[in-house]
């Protein structure tokens, strides 16, 4: 039996009750021949509720002081479980991720791992221990300062430790059964997938699917990690994860492989750019050089009586503020008219690698939109994605209608959310 990493997020050690049970799964992995590795997340909401405590004391948190706060939930979880182990007669040890050596640049709350130094946790595996690791968190090259790697980042820490001490496989345990056709908190109906390619699994993490962070999948397509996506509430089977089916899994070659939808993001318009080579560098330069990630992107045709064009983009709205200071800054260099700002809309994402196979596809998508009476702001496609911006309110009406129109409905069972509240 070889090295396993586990994940767990912070529905499955809520509270006491799910801790302990948590503890008796991770004994059971050792007592079966393996090497274990947890990472573990926050409990419940405490990420969420930190951030809200701080920004009751502070519009606008520093950046070091907020990685200290939120990095204490971690840690928190971490000793309770390594308690709740050690009760059960096995033996444990807690790691923060500067402990673990995990390295990370020093851009503080989205921080990127540079590297994983992981001998503490070999000595400890080598001891006949368990290692234990606080998700989410690290400590940043040349400052030495505790960063964080943003949301969902323990998910990464887990691929991130799997890759540098050569695990069999990354297990990330949630409050679902695997990975759906679509969200099962807003389609009842959504199948569970045994198997998916890491390439359809990117595009649904990248088109806002939240079991699995998009660059922990990034990681996992670098270091060619299998990734069993299982709930910590069930025994059943769940998802894999990887470049190729594992053991007895069939390959099922279906067209699509889910809808996703993304309430989180906001869309701006620069209106009034002038239509000349140049342009749009500036305006994406002085997006970049404030650190903020943008998705889709929409150029309209220039007018040609004023030789001027509108271009639209989408970026999380956490983001929203800070680059329309940055915009604004650069308004002087690069000559637009205004800025619009609107943060009440949704993103739906069809993937599926079939799609770029069959033609009636696109049409089927638009077609089931249509029929749902939801208006379309943009577009965007790859050859195995289509993504459109509508109306935030629009949102779940979409995915509802799209998931049935390409037959993704099941017809067992509702899918089960067993804990979490979903924020």
């Amino acid at each position: 039996m070889g090295l396993v990493v586990q994940k767990y997020g912070g529905s499955s050690v809520a509270d006491a009750e799910g801790i302990k049970r948590v503890a008796k799964r991770i004994v059971d992995a050792k007592k079966n021949g393996h090497q274990v590795v947890v990472v573990v997340s926050a409990m419940g909401d405490t990420t969420d509720e930190l951030t809200d405590l701080a920004e009751q004391v502070s519009p606008i948190p520093a950046g070091r002081e907020l990685d200290m706060l939120l990095t204490s939930g971690e840690r928190i979880s971490m000793a309770l479980l390594a308690m709740a182990i050690k009760s059960l007669g096995h033996e444990a040890q807690s790691f923060t991720g500067s402990q673990a050596g995990v390295i990370t640049d020093s851009v503080h709350n989205k921080a990127r791992i540079i590297d994983v130094t992981p001998g503490r946790i070999r000595t400890a595996l080598d001891e006949g221990n368990i290692a234990i690791v606080a998700g989410f968190q690290g400590v940043s090259q040349d400052k030495k300062d505790i960063t964080t790697l943003g949301r969902g980042g323990s998910d990464t820490t887990a691929v991130a430790l799997a890759a540098a001490l050569d695990a069999e496989v990354c297990e990330i345990y949630t409050d679902v059964d695997g990975v759906f056709t679509a969200d099962p908190r807003v389609v009842p109906k959504a199948r569970k997938i045994d198997w998916i390619s890491i390439e359809d699994m990117l595009e649904l993490a990248a088109s806002g699917s939240k079991v699995l962070l998009h660059r922990c999948v990034e990681y996992a397509r670098r270091y060619n990690i299998p990734i069993h996506v299982r709930s910590s509430f069930s025994g059943l089977r769940g998802t894999w994860v990887s470049n190729q089916p594992q053991g007895d899994q069939q390959v099922e070659h279906a067209i699509i492989s889910g809808v996703a939808h993304d309430v989180s993001e906001a869309k701006i318009t620069v209106v009034g750019v002038p239509d000349k080579p140049g342009e749009a560098a500036a305006i994406f330069r002085s997006i970049a050089n404030a650190e903020i990630n943008i998705d889709m992107v929409v150029q309209n045709v220039s007018a040609a009586s004023t030789g001027l064009t509108d271009i639209s983009f989408t970026l999380p709205k956490t983001e929203g503020r800070k680059a329309i200071d940055a915009l604004e800054k650069a308004k002087g260099t690069i000559g637009f008219d205004s800025l619009r700002y609107d943060d009440q809309i949704g993103k739906i994402s069809l993937v599926g690698a079939g799609m770029k196979t069959n033609p009636g596809v696109t049409a089927g998508f638009f077609e089931a939109l249509s029929e749902a009476n939801v208006n379309i702001e943009l577009i965007s496609t790859s050859e195995i994605r289509i993504s459109v911006v509508t109306r935030a309110d629009d949102v779940n009406e979409a995915v509802r209608a799209v998931h049935t129109a390409f037959g993704l409905d099941t017809e067992s069972d509702e899918a089960v959310v067993y804990g979490g509240t979903g924020r």
